[in-house]
């Protein structure tokens, strides 16, 4: 375990190998699934108050779902808020591109300009996991999925660790400082 402030960090996040491969994957992480994306209590309002910016990039059945149940839902088991589920499927905020693949319509729209938020945190920092602990820290888990199996084998054949892949979300989330600690760590003499 790696202690970095208030962050313990599972070691898997350095030392296994992790690059999306959409081509393969077809976007399974924003389908599959039991349960919807977790969300941070800052991204409810967020969501409510974009909504206008990114609604046009999403599909008709996840709009249906908005509308009828909210931006979000609060899960018990797991006692957080979470993005709704088109038919306990697929993201309410997702889209297909023309070879089917699927994409986040949240995301779509920030790169088009259109909004400022780029998606929720729990999807940009994937495979990585956050827990809250009772103590205020939080704990970064490596989730290992079957539907990222090519992700798992194209990040082994370029060599590139989840910490490197995901460098802009964990920036975006913990700082730069907390990235560079991480990277220290990472290349510290064995």
């Amino acid at each position: 375990m790696i202690i970095i402030d208030n962050l313990l960090i599972s070691e898997d996040i350095i030392e296994k190998e992790f690059v999306c491969n959409l081509s393969s994957c077809k976007g399974a992480c924003c389908v599959s699934g039991d349960s919807g994306a977790p969300l941070e209590k800052d991204e409810l309002n967020i969501l409510k108050k974009e909504y206008k910016n990114y609604e046009s990039f999403m599909t008709d059945k996840g709009k249906a779902i908005i509308n009828e149940r909210g931006f979000y839902e609060y899960d018990e088991d797991d006692e957080k808020y979470k993005t709704p589920l088109i038919e306990g499927g697929p993201c309410a905020y997702i889209n297909y591109d023309e070879s089917d693949i699927a994409y986040c319509g949240i995301e779509k729209a920030y790169l088009e300009g259109k909004t400022t938020f780029k998606k929720p945190i729990s999807c940009h920092l994937y495979p990585i996991r956050v827990s809250k602990l009772k103590n205020g820290s939080e704990a970064l888990n490596y989730e290992k999925w079957s539907v990222c199996k090519s992700a798992c084998s194209l990040g082994k054949k370029l060599q590139v660790p989840v910490y490197k892949f995901l460098k802009e979300p964990i920036t975006r989330k913990y700082g730069e400082e907390v990235y560079n600690m991480l990277d220290a760590f990472a290349n510290r003499e064995k």
